[in-house]
């Protein structure tokens, strides 16, 4: 992928110390698929990032690009540094909630279009190439997943409406 220059909003590596942001780059980029393309895992983590604090201040569940939640995960496995971040950020701890295959299909490109505007509304810029696929068309551990809405409980009826 090319290098992409953001526009002139907020992005996300700014709601995290440089080290941890830099922590976080390093994980995804010796870890995941995206081995090795650091430019790439910098991008994932800062839409990581945003995507996390449009879903602390949204009402609706947002669900992420399959790309942006390889970020996600990364960041939910440092539960310490996650839970301290959601505290700071959300007020909340922010719930990786993955659908049930049980569950009815989701409304995919409802989801994107959505979660897409939180992100632009909280007032950060949207790397579009990241955000291609339709939004939660595929969790990283290959099921849907999205965040936990207005409620912040993975128990309540909220969790990815159509």
């Amino acid at each position: 992928m090319t290098a992409v220059a953001l526009e002139a909003a907020n992005t996300g590596r700014f709601l995290v110390r440089p080290a941890l942001f830099d922590w976080l780059v390093d994980r995804v980029a010796a870890d995941t698929e995206v081995a090795g393309d650091r430019d790439l895992a910098t991008r994932i983590v800062d839409q990581a990032l945003a995507f996390l604090a449009a879903s602390a201040t949204s009402p609706r569940t947002l669900a992420p690009s399959r790309l942006v939640d390889v970020g996600w995960h990364t960041f939910l496995l440092h539960t310490r540094e996650y839970a301290a971040w959601c505290d700071q950020v959300a007020g909340r701890f922010l719930h990786h909630i993955p659908a049930d295959p049980a569950d009815a299909p989701i409304d995919a490109v409802a989801a994107r279009a959505r979660t897409l505007t939180a992100i632009t509304e909280a007032g950060y810029a949207v790397d579009t190439e990241l955000w291609r696929e339709v939004a939660s068309t595929s969790c990283a551990d290959k099921g849907d997943c999205s965040a936990s809405g207005e409620d912040g409980n993975e128990n309540q009826d909220t969790r990815i409406p159509n």
